[in-house]
């Protein structure tokens, strides 16, 4: 790599959001150099379950909130980017499943009815049955009600994969980065050493973003972290289902994701109210047990005998928010050339992208032209979760 490099963006994460982000600007003409410091993907994105959802969970209050009203045009702008007719063409990564389901034990079937007659989300969801129910859920002793959310669920790392391929030869392995100043001023960065100049400095380093402020001596936005404490099971009676499975509170009881491991067997991958506060209290042994005791409750005719557990800790990554309440939409702050930034969600990826991209468009901003890259050091893709911890 040349002593100094120059280009129009310099993005500092490759997450979802910054790869994203990559595909859009080069798309749109910008030169881009996306440095990151570990693997593709592998912060929180490789851990996240997938689902690009619309917001109706965050409706089973009974109204919808700003996170739904934001969020509810995301499926239908992923949906045309996976067919190759949306703003990236991400045609050929794996759709695991093309719905999301909210299902509710026997007990409370009630409780949903005045929720789906609600005109939150008339149109949004459908109640299936027999045939129709996700295989694990087809059994003779299920007694539930199940409704077929439009939300689709993704393989993630073809995913990354997918956005890597569009990133073309801007992506960057990098240890150390350093603030690059001119006249007191952000001009850009240096990474392991090397001068890179850039009109404008991204970061999209989800946790990462901290470390990285500290270093260029910025205070705000200050940094978030919402704990989570996920549960993987992988065995041969596991059988596909992408659901979240209702409680009695706002949060989903357990949300189900299903992901395909190497040797052909099903992992699921389980969230919401099981992985949270007191799921974040609960060492491994305790969280396993939790898991377990809940999944024979809900799925007693699935034979657990030969399942493998293991649990995974997660931060989630976001702007500082008082009583560290979810953010409603991605989030992006500005001074000067730096532009700091949170997706607070997967499936706002396409609006962090949209953020930045109309901060470019009020400040005028063209691309300009640079000497070819030389040819960088690419980061490693991300490995999935359960291929480390459930082998």
């Amino acid at each position: 790599m040349s002593q100094s490099l120059s280009t129009d963006v310099l993005i500092v994460g490759g997450g979802i959001a910054g790869l994203w982000l990559n595909a859009r600007l080069r798309q749109q003409g910008f030169s881009t150099v996306l440095v990151e410091r570990g693997s593709l993907g592998g912060g929180q994105s490789l851990k996240s379950q997938g689902i690009i959802h619309g917001g109706a969970k965050y409706a089973l209050h009974g109204a919808l909130t700003g996170a739904s009203e934001a969020i509810a045009d995301m499926p239908r702008r992923w949906r045309e980017a996976l067919a190759g007719n949306g703003e990236l063409d991400l045609s050929g990564v794996r759709i695991l499943s093309d719905a999301h389901y909210l299902w509710s034990p026997g007990t409370l079937a009630g409780n949903l009815t005045s929720f789906f007659a609600s005109k939150a989300v008339r149109g949004r969801v459908d109640q299936v049955k027999g045939e129709q129910l996700p295989p694990a859920l087809q059994h003779p002793k299920f007694k539930g009600k199940v409704y077929r959310l439009a939300e689709l669920v993704l393989d993630v790392p073809s995913l990354i994969a997918r956005l890597a391929e569009l990133a073309g030869d801007s992506l960057l392995a990098a240890e150390r980065i350093e603030p690059l100043q001119e006249n007191a001023e952000l001009c850009g960065l240096i990474v392991d050493g090397h001068e890179i100049r850039a009109q404008r400095v991204v970061l999209s380093a989800g946790a990462g973003t901290a470390d990285l402020l500290a270093a260029l001596g910025v205070e705000q936005p200050a940094q978030q972290l919402r704990p989570l404490h996920m549960v993987l099971a992988k065995g041969p009676a596991l059988k596909p289902l992408y659901a979240h499975c209702l409680g009695g509170g706002p949060k989903p009881r357990v949300t189900v994701t299903t992901h395909p491991a190497a040797d052909g067997q099903w992992v699921w991958y389980l969230g919401g109210d099981l992985a949270e506060a007191d799921g974040v209290a609960r060492d491994e042994a305790a969280q396993i047990q939790a898991a377990q005791k809940e999944m024979a409750a809900l799925l007693p005719w699935v034979d657990q005998s030969q399942t493998r557990w293991a649990t995974l800790r997660v931060d989630r990554a976001e702007p500082a928010q008082s009583g560290l309440v979810r953010p409603d939409n991605a989030f992006l702050a500005e001074q000067q050339r730096l532009l700091v930034g949170w997706p607070t969600k997967l499936a706002l990826a396409p609006d962090f992208a949209d953020r930045v991209l109309a901060t470019l468009q009020r400040d005028n901003l063209q691309p300009a032209s640079h000497a070819p890259l030389p040819a960088l050091p690419r980061p490693p893709l991300g490995q999935p979760v359960w291929e480390t911890l459930l082998p």
